[in-house]
């Protein structure tokens, strides 16, 4: 599911963006169980950010990973599960209506308990790819 994208042009040019609610993703997370993935992205053009809700089935985890340029905001919106923290993956729990602040450069990991986990990320939107010449060309 993704969120509607309904700015366009009016009679009088371009139409001023609006407020809008996008999802319920409360709702997104008590449909019935998917393996898991993405249940919900923020695709409206011109937006400077990313948000996704994902789900993790029972167990299935995200690898430990460092994400050099972005700062995360995860906010757990049904479930629970485990946070990897650092270097070490240090264990740290995760209940419903947590939010967790996963800074650039950090290193982190997820893992999804009995329940699954169901989670809203936000981040700056990452700029597209580029074509660069080759180094000595």
């Amino acid at each position: 599911m993704t969120s509607p994208s309904d700015h366009g042009t009016g009679p009088g040019g371009p139409a001023e963006p609006e407020p809008r609610v996008l999802c319920d993703a409360r709702a997104l997370a008590d449909a019935p169980p998917v393996p898991g993935g993405v249940l919900w992205k923020l695709v409206e053009s011109g937006r400077q950010l990313d948000a996704n809700v994902v789900r993790l089935a029972p167990g299935t985890g995200v690898a430990p990973h460092r994400e050099p340029d972005l700062d995360v905001l995860l906010f757990v919106v049904a479930g629970g599960g485990v946070l990897g923290a650092g270097a070490g993956d240090e264990p740290r729990q995760l209940t419903e209506g947590a939010t967790v602040w996963l800074p650039h450069g950090s290193t982190r990991s997820l893992t999804a308990g009995p329940e699954g986990l169901a989670y809203l990320t936000v981040h700056r939107r990452r700029p597209g790819m580029q074509i660069r010449p080759r180094n000595g060309a």
